[in-house]
């Protein structure tokens, strides 16, 4: 087991190799100058040259990649070029907001859509099951930020329940941090739901198929431990592969998602950051969250083990 950790640790080198040279090759062959953002409108020439020179942006490309590479290196992924602040600094100041937003969308997207996906397999070609499949259909098709705009017109603004926007940090009570993440979660994790849903209802399918299941039921085993204990456990290998690669979709959803409810999380930070051209907090960012996209995946293999001792590293 640690040899295969060591293995999968290693061959994670040449991945985030290979997203950051994409990162910073999409971000300064991109048409617009950080300088120029940074001068303001009224700058002239020389004043946009003198900040480029500054922040060492005329440099040739080949030598500002190496000059990234040596921080990240060292675990520093550079400093704001318009806050004048070290990344890692801002994404302290903004880690939470996020933090808070993907545990309670993965909690109750994952908790929603094993029960939607478990009760349309049990109830397989009945209106439960058509339903759960429609509800699967429209969480898909429609866009995040559409889905935060209807939220947020009928509970916060028609009903009048929630917040419309914003962030309350949990230190200032339980109840008002959960008021602020309710909309945002459901927002964010409907696509989540409907992908989770969908596959666990085939997969549950094809177990509640098998021979043993067929005897649990003749044996009278009682239908909630039947589909828990027997059939969810066995089918929970492809399940839980597919929570991990949805992690992709739910750290794509919070730029959105942050942006719609103005939550001041690393979401928010990025899309400041391209609005100002500032290549070092997009990149750092970037390389942030693909390296805890491999290292999820990385816990998604190693519980594989759990679910199926058959499987062995």
């Amino acid at each position: 087991m640690i040899a295969y950790i060591v293995r999968r640790l290693l061959a994670t080198l040449p991945v985030m190799a290979i997203v950051a040279v994409c990162v910073f090759l999409l971000l300064h062959l991109s048409p617009g100058d950080p300088a120029a953002v940074i001068a303001g409108d009224n700058a002239t020439p020389a004043n946009i040259e003198m900040i480029r020179k500054r922040l060492g942006l005329d440099e040739p490309l080949w030598k500002q990649f190496l000059l990234w590479v040596g921080q990240l290196a060292r675990g520093d992924l550079g400093q704001s070029m318009f806050w004048n602040t070290p990344v890692l600094s801002l994404v302290g100041q903004r880690y939470q907001p996020t933090l808070s937003l993907a545990l309670t969308t993965l909690c109750v997207a994952i908790t929603l859509a094993l029960t939607l996906g478990v009760l349309a397999a049990w109830r397989v070609a009945t209106i439960v099951d058509r339903v759960v499949m429609g509800f699967a259909v429209l969480g898909f098709s429609v866009p995040v930020f559409v889905v935060g705009y209807l939220l947020i017109y009928v509970f916060a603004i028609h009903l009048k329940w929630l917040p419309v926007q914003g962030y309350t940090p949990i230190e200032e009570g339980i109840v008002p941090w959960l008021r602020n993440l309710v909309l945002p979660s459901l927002a964010l994790g409907l696509a989540y739901v409907a992908l989770i849903a969908r596959i666990t209802r085939a997969t549950m399918l094809d177990v509640l198929a098998e021979d043993y299941i067929r005897t649990a039921r003749a044996k009278g085993v009682a239908t909630h431990t039947m589909l828990l204990r027997h059939a969810l456990k066995n089918a929970a290998v492809p399940i839980v592969t597919v929570i991990g690669i949805g992690v992709a979709l739910l750290i794509g959803g919070v730029v959105i998602t942050e942006t719609v409810f103005n939550i001041p999380g690393i979401g928010r930070l990025v899309v400041d950051a391209i609005a100002r051209r500032d290549y070092p907090i997009i990149q750092g960012v970037i390389v942030l969250f693909s390296g805890i996209y491999v290292l999820v995946n990385l816990a998604v293999d190693l519980s594989y083990t759990f679910f199926d001792p058959r499987i062995r590293y």
